[in-house]
């Protein structure tokens, strides 16, 4: 195979003609040129995200991975305020690591990796503290978790404070419901989902609180949000030199999105999980959370008895397969199989046969390594005359 399928939740093989796009000509980021083209990405962010009142919400585009717009968020929006962060994950740890460099004012509610929230513990939480600003992750990547956007959003509406959101790794694969959800603000990725290059990130919000965050004082220069949204509405343009060629490929990937259609995409992605999942259920593994709580475009995989998940990873990548080991609390337990960017049907029956190969070359490798290692029996040596009598002949 003359190239590696990217078996991982970002970054992913991407569409051939985004490689024709990446090197598309030379322009300059204070022409009108750039301005056409941020134009028609952000346009085409808002209607895949779906909104209906359109005129209401703005995107600004940051050169920058998912991680550069969650510190955007987290440094913009709080100002003087509380904000509480949500976590059970490697990300809402992050999430909360960011907001505490930046945010005197942090509150957490932490719950095991892989563990769904307790609702009712947040409700409550938000009833007996002041809560300016709430953050969670939607996809918690490290065990394939899809948070509760809704139950959680009408809880911080009713509440009264903003609700911020890390779609980095959901968006493109799952509805987020800005207007239904009650969220200020989505951070995500271009890398992801939505089928990309790495290497830019984006925050949808409304209007309403973009205008806000002029009055809160900057935490970064490279970072302000509140510099993005300007630059944005009055130059059309962003306020540091951007990756230009990435912009001309992720225009390319949200064209390609909407061209196939948002609930077609979503559902293409949901229809090659569900492939994978069965196959996998065939060669009997376990997966680590519910498939009721999995996202569409990751499953996270228990390691079986006697194998290294080191060797199947390495296995894999022999016939060019790259899948994601586990991390944290779960290293050495699960491996992880994601299911975005351009792989086909066909890629994915390739992978689960070139698994269910691994698995049985490890396992049988295994159990001749357990042979070789184990005690023999002492040997019982049956001579063919009595002792006496040999001892007659020797003499």
């Amino acid at each position: 195979m003359d190239k590696f399928l990217l078996f991982t939740p970002g970054p992913v093989n991407v569409a051939e003609n985004l490689r024709y796009a990446i090197c598309r000509e030379d322009i300059c980021h204070r022409e009108p040129d750039f301005d056409d083209l941020l134009a028609s990405i952000e346009q085409k962010i808002l209607s895949l995200f779906q909104i209906r009142n359109r005129r209401a919400y703005r995107a600004v585009v940051i050169t920058g991975s998912g991680t550069a717009a969650n510190e955007a968020l987290l440094s913009s929006v709080v100002g003087d305020g509380e904000i509480l962060v949500l976590s059970n994950g490697e990300f809402g740890e992050r999430l909360n690591k960011i907001s505490r460099i930046h945010n005197s004012k942090t509150h957490l509610i932490e719950v095991p990796w892989g563990t769904p929230f307790d609702l009712p513990q947040i409700e409550a939480y938000l009833t007996a503290h002041k809560i300016d600003v709430v953050a969670m992750v939607h996809h918690e990547t490290c065990s394939g978790m899809l948070n509760p956007l809704g139950p959680i959003g009408a809880m911080v509406k009713a509440s009264g404070a903003t609700f911020v959101v890390d779609g980095v790794s959901s968006v493109g694969a799952e509805l987020v419901d800005m207007e239904g959800c009650n969220i200020a603000f989505c951070s995500s990725s271009s890398s992801k989902a939505i089928g990309s290059f790495p290497g830019l990130s984006f925050v949808i919000g409304s209007k309403n609180h973009f205008e806000k965050l002029k009055t809160h004082p900057a935490k970064t220069t490279y970072l302000n949000l509140a510099t993005f949204y300007e630059f944005l509405e009055k130059h059309s343009q962003t306020p540091n030199t951007p990756a230009v060629p990435l912009f001309f490929a992720l225009e390319q990937a949200l064209t390609d999105l909407l061209r196939e259609g948002v609930n077609k995409r979503f559902a293409r992605i949901m229809a090659r999980a569900e492939l994978l999942r069965i196959g996998m259920r065939r060669l009997n593994l376990e997966f680590l959370i519910d498939e009721a709580d999995m996202c569409s475009m990751l499953t996270t995989v228990r390691v079986p008895p006697s194998v290294s998940v080191r060797d199947i990873r390495e296995r894999l990548r022999q016939k060019s397969i790259i899948i994601y080991e586990g991390k944290g609390c779960f290293a050495g337990r699960v491996f992880q199989v994601g299911n975005i960017g351009e792989l086909s049907d066909h890629d994915i029956r390739y992978f689960l046969a070139s698994l269910k190969d691994v698995l049985l070359t490890l396992q049988a490798e295994a159990a001749d390594l357990v042979a070789a290692v184990r005690p023999k029996r002492a040997t019982v040596v049956r001579l063919p005359i009595p002792l006496h009598a040999l001892a007659k002949v020797v003499s």
